[in-house]
């Protein structure tokens, strides 16, 4: 059992980092439920062991979990679905009221970037969603990743030049068309 000093600990040091794990979970898994299933089951573990956390910086000790429990979840499932939405940060700069045409372009952009992370192996996927979405540092995505920070490096590297490429392939049939 835990008392109310740890559980109000854990409060404080993981309970904030809810958003970040969901949105982790999420790409992953390429389902809102299933990433919800996930973050339940990242936060029952956290709570396990969470009188083995020694930082005071909950956020990379919870992603790592999240990380596990999502790979765990791959490994039993195998099941790659459709994002059914999509995160805020990445649609972009905010706009004073956009007219139709301008967020129609929004849309399509938002569709192509998407479809585009989607298609990234989960690999390369991973590490751009924890540094471009969650601001991480390529020391805590290693620390995470349980990788070296060369490898880190370089699969941000090859992830943002396999976007470049599917963007620009898109953009070259379109303009074909």
């Amino acid at each position: 059992m835990y008392n109310t000093n740890q559980l109000g600990r854990f409060e404080q040091v993981v309970l904030p980092h809810l958003d970040a794990a969901y949105n982790l979970a999420r790409w992953l898994t390429h389902n809102d439920h299933d990433a919800q299933d996930v973050v339940q089951e990242s936060y029952l573990r956290a709570l396990k062991f969470f009188s083995g956390l020694r930082s005071e910086d909950g956020r990379a000790w919870l992603l790592t979990i999240v990380r596990h429990t999502c790979y765990d979840w791959l490994r039993q499932n195998r099941r790659f679905e459709p994002l059914t939405g999509f995160d805020d940060e990445l649609q972009g700069v905010e706009s004073d009221e956009p007219g139709p045409e301008a967020m129609l372009l929004r849309t399509a952009e938002d569709e192509l970037l998407r479809h585009a992370l989607e298609e990234l192996p989960v690999e390369f996927r991973e590490v751009v969603i924890l540094r471009e979405l969650e601001g991480l540092s390529y020391k805590e995505i290693a620390d995470i990743a349980n990788l070296p920070l060369g490898t880190v490096m370089s699969r941000l590297a090859r992830a943002r030049q396999r976007l470049q490429q599917a963007l620009t392939a898109h953009t070259q049939r379109e303009a074909q068309v």
